[in-house]
């Protein structure tokens, strides 16, 4: 078979996952601190033997521990870019990118050919001369990711790359590796990219898998993934409010019918499309934008009107994002009225499962903010019109 494949379970480290990398896919792995993203490369990489599964490679076998199977790294014609660029400090930069291919029987000479094939692709061959210590942060990256592809490997590695350089620097950074994985001669057959950037993902992976305690809970395209959240990491990350729970269909006899997801008692309700279940597990999904903040009950009738406290206000360059929890007097959708003088969130992000106090997020203007008399602990109202809500099942 074609591509990276993987399953690989570590019980010491509560992973348990399974994937695989079609030939010439970008792939990013997200998912909160913890999750186990490092210790799925690990095994990738060969650095780790898991209890049990397999790692293969264009139909190689590379590990399988149930027969005795473990390719040694520098054998898995797999490349390794980390967060920081680990370049040895003894060699110039030509002779670190030149290493790899002196490590698999080039010559001299034509391993140095190589070399600066690839730091021309990353624009760094005016530093072939230059000693690591002597360049800067971002200098220093574009050279490991030149030595990591100077050995041609079949997959790239890439461990939060930008990670461990400047804001400034990371764009450029981020645009040169989509150049190098999608234009340079020849790029790697696959690409597994772990990151904590949605931007990273956005401009660079195909498809995207999100890694929770271990588990994968999320796959298919970045777009997908993005526009129907199941998990509260993806809600995060899509920048939206999420709320996961129990279908809950709509009235027979309603002229306009409109479905609900409960979660424990907060009850959303949205419209569906034609994929929805009237039963089973369910996620209710809106644009932070459509929600609206008063500080007194609206009059009228909105299908979803929550009380919340104000948990934490945090600037965000001239954005004031709010994060509040629902109060405990009423957990479900209330019946309410839309009014003149709201005022609305420019953007949100939070994922709410059915455990634990139920959070939404807002970001407002701070004119807003200072015309709602916000402040850590003031009870106000959230309220969405059901036609602004998307819920399916999941």
């Amino acid at each position: 078979m074609s591509g990276l494949h993987v399953s690989a379970r570590v019980a010491a480290r509560a992973l348990d996952v399974e994937l695989e990398v079609a030939p010439g896919e970008v792939l990013a792995v997200l998912g909160p601190n913890g999750a186990g993203k490092s210790t799925l490369l690990d095994v990738i990489a060969g650095m780790l033997t898991p209890d049990g599964g397999t790692v293969s490679l264009d139909g190689r076998v590379l590990t399988d521990p149930a027969r005795g199977i473990a390719v040694p790294p520098h054998r898995r014609d797999i490349g390794l870019l980390a967060q920081e660029p680990l370049l040895f400090p003894h060699l110039s930069v030509l002779a670190n990118v030149a290493f790899g291919p002196r490590s698999r029987g080039l010559r001299l000479r034509a391993a140095e050919r190589v070399a600066r094939e690839w730091l021309r692709a990353v624009d760094a061959e005016e530093f072939a001369d230059r000693a690591p210590d002597s360049l800067s942060g971002g200098q220093a990256q574009r050279v490991a990711l030149a030595r990591a592809l100077a050995v041609r490997p079949r997959v790239l590695l890439l461990d939060e790359p930008m990670a461990a350089l400047d804001v400034t620097v990371a764009p450029a950074m981020r645009a040169l590796l989509r150049r190098v994985l999608r234009d340079s001669p020849p790029a790697p057959t696959g690409t597994v990219l772990v990151t904590h950037d949605m931007i990273d993902a956005l401009t660079l992976a195909d498809r995207l898998v999100v890694v929770e305690s271990g588990r994968v809970v999320e796959s298919g395209p970045v777009a997908a993934v993005l526009a129907r959240p199941r998990s509260a990491f993806a809600a995060r990350i899509a920048g939206v409010n999420l709320v996961v729970g129990r279908a809950v269909a709509a009235a027979d006899d309603a002229a306009d019918p409109v479905h609900a997801v409960d979660a424990d008692g907060v009850l959303v309700h949205g419209c569906a499309d034609a994929g929805w279940s009237p039963t089973g597990r369910a996620a209710a999904v809106f644009a932070p934008t459509a929600v609206a903040v008063y500080r007194e009950h609206p009059e009228g009738s909105p299908r979803n009107v929550f009380p919340v406290r104000v948990a934490e206000l945090t600037d965000r360059g001239g954005i004031i994002r709010v994060r509040a929890e629902l109060t405990g007097a009423d957990r479900t959708g209330l019946t309410g009225a839309d009014r003149t003088g709201r005022k609305r969130g420019d953007a949100a992000a939070n994922g709410v499962g059915t455990s634990g106090p139920v959070a939404l997020t807002a970001d407002l203007t701070s004119g807003a903010v200072a015309d709602l008399r916000l402040a850590p602990n003031a009870e106000v109202y959230f309220s969405v019109k059901a036609a602004e809500v998307q819920v399916y099942s999941c």
